[in-house]
């Protein structure tokens, strides 16, 4: 369907949730930001870094995406047709990667907008003369059929784009994004389109409840893609579309640059004192990957978030701490990469659209979308759970205090020291630190202990298939999904490891292939995650915050994948709204916590053995450890969001007043934090932050489902299982997603589950 939407980035970066009109642009200018993560690192979520690396090709492939004979073919008749570019074969199966040149981007991209606008006006001739002779197949299958190649090749590239990034391969893209931007405009402003969706709609023909969604989702698209705009009033709203595409690239490109620009090379063993074996092991080999030596140095030290949280939380080196920090919370704020200015732009530019259509802020607007539907009910559970976390999160940072200063610590704590001395205080009380369990989780293992459970829980298996399909890198691996009776129903790429000299930062789910009866396209999911890569000898070993946010995108995978939803406006995540995308992410989160999954999950990369029960149990324990102040900041990150996009004050202003309420421990007077808040700035979060928190209640709610059948009842918990698949794994976008909740919990979602989980009751 033309204008469904795709997950994104995540923990990422998530561009997901809506329908036809409206939602091509969605699809394929966001697409690359679902970082789904539930995407965060200082900003965003616990389990999905927001952070961005890099742009240089570094794999044996760089070569197929450097400029070479096809980058001078740029204009050539070759690079236009099918035979001479991958991104043109869309019904060829699976993407080329081996055979795609960034020579092909700019061509390819020419050609597909090109033939889709044609097309576009080929339809629409058919549509001003359907008359009272009009049906779903008259409608809606000719959009689709025009989409698939637009779709195919823009989401090739954008998704390339985030995984091998290069100058070359962001000046293609930079070049072609208007041409998309204004093919997209195109079809969501068109007229006879929008009046023939509106006919179907109010006509006698045989339409069934998915179907009347949809349509009701293209209807509202369509007038927030500006539709029933003319003039110079049109003029100007598309004008405004395309600045933001523009710099929303810019401010994520700022990150990138930012991030990358900043390294320290340490030299003497004391400034390395208290960091982990591992950490030493990758400090070495950035600075001299040739020959690495982490006993004697050089290290490199980056804010790189697998570099960057794990300094933070045992480097003994408080000056080093400070100066670490305070490169991190002032990213992209200063010099070439200054977003400081492009997010008052992004605000007033937002602004200036919802008022086009009517609304009164873009907060407005953004959530007339959404479960929450207003700004009224965000506040109300910001402020629920604010008035259930500050408190505690005050006595978090009391009992920090106290314990610092036990130790010998002399002085009130600063935020360099936080994440520090809240590890010493983790490591004190439940007597592990990350490192104690990173040797239980080798990469292998986890996949066999995540694919068991989910092959209990939903009735499915997954299978290995590398070789069947290419890859971007010799990393990436490829896998199957089979049903109950062994049908193949899905397919998979996971791209597990952090690549700071070519792949973005964080964790996300994203689109390849949606479900589609009409094209007889079967799902095929993107999951890419950023963690440990291995070295040497030791398979990638997995901090256990790295294999939550595995379970977390494999969620997002599982909902695309298993949807039973025929229709590809509706399937899999499109047409979900926003708020309640998360909810299968943040619901497989959960199992993590549960000692039977743990006891397949994990294993001992030398001896085999599984987690210690002693040593889960501390883990579980471990979860509500300074819970308080985590939601909290949770909180602070969404009630900015939510002023951000409904007050006029300078974004630094509001930044200063959320925080009064919203942190314990005050922000320095240099954080510019914002100027890296890639999700509101650069992604599909924009007045959506909250989403998190409102995902996040339904999903403890669900597995709640589960422990009160008792998680040792296997019988129940598989009956169960079954249920969640057919409800919000399979339902997608065509119910809604409070009518999928009731049909899974028989009620709606109550806060106690998660306030529950963290002891915040």
């Amino acid at each position: 369907m033309i204008m469904r939407a795709a997950h994104r980035l995540t923990r990422l970066q998530y561009s997901l949730s809506w329908t036809w009109i409206g939602q091509l642009f969605i699809v394929l200018l966001l697409r690359p930001l679902l970082k789904t993560s539930s995407a965060s690192s200082s900003p965003p979520h616990p389990t999905c870094p927001a952070i961005s690396d890099s742009h240089l090709f570094i794999s044996r492939y760089a070569q197929r995406l450097s400029p070479g004979p096809a980058a001078r073919a740029q204009c050539s008749t070759d690079a236009q047709s099918r035979e001479g570019n991958p991104l043109l074969r869309y019904d060829e199966g699976l993407p080329s990667f081996r055979s795609i040149e960034v020579g092909h981007v700019v061509p390819g991209i020419h050609k597909i907008v090109g033939d889709f606008e044609k097309g576009l006006e080929v339809l629409e001739t058919q549509y001003e003369a359907l008359g009272d002779d009009i049906s779903w197949s008259k409608v809606s299958d000719p959009l689709e059929r025009l989409e698939a190649p637009f779709e195919y090749g823009w989401g090739v590239v954008n998704h390339l784009n985030a995984v091998k990034n290069s100058q070359e391969l962001r000046e293609a893209h930079q070049q072609v994004q208007p041409l998309v931007v204004k093919a997209t405009s195109k079809v969501t402003q068109s007229k006879p389109l929008y009046q023939a969706i509106k006919n179907l709609n109010g006509s006698d023909a045989s339409l069934d409840t998915i179907q009347l969604r949809i349509l009701k989702s293209a209807i509202r698209q369509a007038r927030l893609g500006g539709v029933e705009l003319t003039g110079v009033t049109k003029e100007r709203f598309n004008e405004i579309r395309l600045r933001l595409a523009t710099i929303a690239t810019k401010f994520s490109n700022n990150v990138l640059d930012a991030t990358k620009a900043f390294s320290l090379t340490l030299t003497e063993k004391k400034d390395v004192d208290g960091l982990p074996v591992s950490l030493l092991q990758q400090m070495a080999a950035g600075a001299n990957p040739d020959k690495p030596d982490p006993e004697n140095g050089p290290w490199k030290v980056t804010l790189d978030l697998p570099c960057f949280e794990p300094f933070m939380k045992h480097s003994t080196n408080r000056e080093l701490r400070e100066k670490l920090y305070k490169a991190y919370i002032t990213r992209a704020s200063h010099g070439d990469n200054d977003n400081t200015d492009i997010i008052q732009e992004i605000r007033t530019l937002r602004k200036e659209k919802a008022e086009i259509l009517g609304y009164s802020n873009y907060a407005e607007m953004s959530l007339s979308t959404k479960m929450a539907a207003n700004v009224d009910n965000v506040w109300s559970l910001i402020h629920g759970l604010r008035d259930k976390s500050k408190e505690a999160a005050q006595r978090d940072l009391k009992q920090l205090q106290d314990f610092a200063s036990s130790q010998g610590f002399d002085g009130k704590i600063q935020l360099w020291d936080a994440a520090f001395w809240s590890e010493r205080q983790r490591e004190h009380l439940f007597k592990f630190n990350d490192e104690d369990l990173r040797p239980y989780f080798p990469l292998p293992h986890v996949l066999e202990g995540m694919f068991k459970l989910t092959s209990f829980l939903f009735n499915v298996q997954i299978k290995p298939a590398d070789g069947d399909a290419e890859t971007w890198h010799d990393d990436v691996r490829f896998f199957n999904v089979h049903n109950e009776t062994g049908e193949h129903i899905a397919s998979f790429y996971l791209d597990p490891y952090t690549r700071p000299a070519e792949k973005r930062g964080g964790a996300w789910m994203n689109v390849c292939f949606g479900k589609s009866e009409l094209l007889n396209r079967k799902p095929v999911a993107y999951l890419v995650c950023n963690q440990t890569p291995p070295l040497k000898d030791k398979p990638s070993l997995m901090t256990f915050r790295e294999v939550e946010t595995l379970f977390h995108e494999f969620g997002h995978g599982l909902q695309h994948m298993l949807t039973t939803v025929p229709y590809a406006g509706a399937a899999g995540i499109n047409n979900v709204e926003w708020d309640a995308v998360e909810l299968p992410s943040q619901f497989m989160e959960n199992w993590m916590y549960d000692a039977g999954t743990m006891k397949t999950v994990s294993g001992h990369y030398q001896t085999g053995d599984m987690l210690p029960g002693a040593l889960f149990d501390q883990l579980v324990k471990a979860r509500k450890y300074m819970a308080g102040s985590a939601m909290l900041r949770q909180l602070y990150f969404s009630a900015m969001d939510i002023e951000l996009h409904t007050s006029t004050d300078h974004w630094m202003d509001v930044m200063r007043r959320v925080a009064d309420e919203y942190t314990i421990m005050k922000p320095l007077q240099e954080d510019r934090f914002p100027c890296a808040f890639q999700h509101i700035f650069a992604s599909g979060y924009a007045a959506g932050y909250y989403s998190y928190k409102w995902a996040e209640v339904m999903a403890a709610d669900a597995f709640s489902a589960f422990e009160e059948v008792g998680l040792d009842n296997r019988e129940s918990v598989a009956q169960v299982g079954r249920r969640f698949r057919d409800t919000i794994l399979a339902l997608g976008g065509g119910t809604h997603p409070q009518d999928v909740f009731k049909k899974f919990r028989g009620r709606d979602a109550s806060p106690e589950p998660l306030l529950k989980t963290y002891g915040l009751v």
